[in-house]
């Protein structure tokens, strides 16, 4: 007699969007074989998560089996869901949506829909050990909010200056519309102040978070706002096993192109959050200017080897992103002078990873967190 198969855990993908939900409940047998358990759909509203939950009892019947959720990052349309049910207790996971755009193309679907996606994201939570998410906590959230509002402001009042610099140089200029420029310049001017102001009333009532944030201010070109963005942008730096996941996270990892005897430009992805880079490009610049000793050295070395400076200055940022990491890690204060190769009590296994000419900065990074 042919033995039956017993279920291993069940999975559950949301297909989210702005008015509704798709939901996907499937299981995994001792086989690998993954089968449909339901489908339905929701409107994408707090009143209808408790309804959500007794149709998912209905449907997951084993109640000894884990149960992990899983959707996409959909911008802030996947918060509220993924909140309600981490505070239930439940394994969820939230993925970025070009992750799950190339497992569901591996699956050879042709057709593509709202239940077809959420079926495909119930598979990957079964077939794969997704990591679970971590919300953000209510200051940091505060701070992302307003770091994110203040890099708005920035870029309008960038571009009203650059729409008056080209009126006043036209042949024909307008007062008029000069005259409206310039309000629209005060007022960014105001409310960048005001927005400011609230980041450091923020970081004022929560001594752990600005102490953690000074720290990171102690290096040379990177200000108080942009370690704030950088803590902000990345949840305090939580849910990153290692260094190389946050450089991944930040786009910061390199692609190769290469095959056979073609061999292609070797560039970061620049597959992450663009906001970490975008903030990273001054600190960098202002790091080699004044002479911060790791970062001028760098620029140097990868400068005097490629002769492209931004590259240099990119591999400044990257140094910049991996050393707040380690501070923030380790508690530890900022030394500009710390090399690991001057420290005594050094192991043997940490001496094969001392920065050199062409040492990854994924090793300098992982040099610091071993002997901070």
């Amino acid at each position: 007699m042919k033995a039956t198969a017993t279920f291993l855990r069940y999975g559950v993908g949301f297909d989210i969007g702005k008015d509704t939900i798709h939901v996907c409940v499937s299981v995994m047998d001792t086989t690998g074989k993954v089968t449909v358990k339901g489908t339905t759909k929701l409107v994408n509203k707090a009143a209808a998560f408790s309804g959500l939950m007794t149709w998912l009892g209905k449907h997951c019947k084993q109640t000894d089996l884990p149960v992990r959720y899983v959707m996409e990052a959909t911008g802030v349309y996947h918060e509220t869901l993924a909140w309600y049910l981490f505070t239930k207790d439940q394994s969820v996971s939230v993925v970025l949506p070009n992750k799950a755009k190339h497992y569901l193309k591996s699956l050879g679907l042709k057709s593509k829909n709202d239940r077809i996606d959420a079926q495909g994201l119930a598979r990957m939570t079964l077939e794969q050990q997704l990591p679970l998410w971590q919300p953000l906590s209510k200051n940091i959230y505060s701070l992302r909010m307003l770091t994110r509002q203040h890099q708005r402001l920035q870029e309008l009042k960038t571009q009203s200056q650059n729409q008056k610099h080209s009126i006043e140089y036209s042949q024909f200029s307008d007062g008029f519309i000069l005259k409206q420029l310039d309000n629209l310049i005060t007022l960014y001017d105001r409310q960048l102040t005001e927005i400011s102001q609230a980041i450091n009333d923020l970081l004022d009532d929560d001594q752990p978070l600005r102490e953690g944030i000074d720290r990171l201010s102690a290096i040379k070109g990177l200000g108080r706002l942009s370690a704030a963005t950088l803590v902000a942008e990345t949840n305090g730096f939580t849910g990153f096993e290692n260094v190389r996941q946050l450089v991944s996270f930040a786009g910061y990892d390199v692609v190769e192109n290469q095959s056979g005897k073609h061999i292609g430009k070797t560039r970061i992805s620049k597959k992450g959050n663009s906001r970490i880079r975008r903030i990273l490009h001054l600190p960098a610049l202002n790091a080699v200017r004044f002479g911060e000793p790791g970062c001028a050295a760098l620029y140097e070395r990868v400068y005097s080897r490629s002769r492209i400076k931004m590259k240099a200055y990119v591999a400044v940022q990257k140094k910049l992103l991996t050393l707040c990491y380690a501070l923030w890690r380790n508690g530890s204060e900022y030394e500009p002078s710390y090399s690991p190769t001057t420290t005594k009590n050094v192991s043997d296994q940490a001496k094969k990873i001392v920065p050199t000419s062409g040492t990854t900065q994924d090793q300098e990074a992982e040099a610091i967190l071993s002997h901070r």
